[in-house]
Formats: C-alpha cells, sequence, structure tokens
C-alpha cells in the first residue's frame, strides 16, 4: 500500500471518529441488536464483504468515564500491513505491563504508586516497562510525572482484553 493510499484510510477513520454517531437502536431491542445497525451501515455504503466495529462506554474505578467507536472495513483491514501491530502487540505481551496498565487505569498513576506495588520489579524495571508502554501509546505522561492510558486507546485496550480472555 502506497503513502497516498495510506494517508486516504487515515483521512476516512479520522472523519467517521469526527462525526456524529448514527442513532443506534436501544440496548437490548432484539439479540444482535448492534450488529444489525452495523449492517445496515453497511449496506448503506455498500461494503459486501462486511466490516469490523467495536465499541464501549466504560467508567473506571476512578469515576473517568469514556466512550468509544470504531470501526473498519474487511478489505481495508485484509489488505494493511499487519506487521505496524507488532510493537503494539508486543507491548501488551508482558505480565508486568498488563499489570501497571490495569494500575494505572484504577488510580495509581505515578511511579512512586507503581513502584509500592509487589511484583512488579525495581523502579528501573517499572520505568523500562512504563516507556515500553509510552513509546507504543498505551500510555501518555501527564503533567507531573502522572502516566494515564490515552482516552483513545481505553476502549480498545479492554476490547484487546476481552478478545485474549475467555
Amino acid at each position: 500500500m502506497d503513502l497516498e493510499e495510506r494517508v486516504a484510510g487515515l483521512e476516512r477513520r479520522i472523519s467517521a471518529l469526527e462525526e456524529k454517531p448514527a442513532e443506534a437502536p436501544p440496548v437490548g431491542e432484539g439479540p444482535l441488536w448492534a450488529l444489525e445497525g452495523f449492517k445496515e451501515q453497511l449496506a448503506g455504503i455498500g461494503a459486501a464483504d462486511g466490516g469490523v466495529m467495536f465499541t464501549g462506554a466504560v467508567r473506571l474505578p476512578t469515576s473517568d468515564r469514556y466512550e468509544w467507536q470504531y470501526g473498519v472495513l474487511t478489505e481495508e483491514l485484509i489488505e494493511s500491513d499487519w506487521s505496524d501491530a507488532a510493537e503494539s502487540f508486543a507491548a501488551l505481551g508482558h505480565p508486568v505491563r498488563l499489570r501497571l496498565l490495569r494500575e494505572i487505569l484504577a488510580g495509581r498513576r505515578t511511579v512512586a504508586e507503581l513502584t509500592e506495588l509487589v511484583g512488579l520489579g525495581t523502579t528501573g524495571k517499572v520505568y523500562h516497562h512504563l516507556r515500553q508502554l509510552t513509546g507504543t501509546g498505551w500510555l501518555h505522561i501527564e503533567s507531573r510525572g502522572r502516566y494515564e492510558v490515552p482516552a483513545a486507546r481505553v476502549v480498545p485496550l479492554l476490547v484487546v482484553l476481552s478478545a485474549a480472555c475467555p
């Protein structure tokens, strides 16, 4: 895929994220209400091969709330370069990093708070794992050295965990 196609794909995704979502059927109206609404949208744009969508409305233990959705056409997803995702998945592939993400979502956000937890290793190791997560976009540093999962990554992180944990 050349640069022009990739930029066009990114522009489509940004536009979709910025648009006000269509009115969805009420929760519980039919067993596959979300899927049926998505299929209607796909039919409306002529996406014969379908697509994938994930969404969530989340309130964390910190009382922070996040609402997010993302959809991609099957053709775009199959034709994309999956190796671009390897580094992001690798960052999630360590138990200490997953624990750090969980603790940060729960409200422990400074290195001092995180290093007090049993089983995370030395301060140097904690910093190493935080750098891995920050470098791949799963975390960013707020003011005063506080870490947080970026808003656009909260629901995707929970989706990935939902898919990985039966």
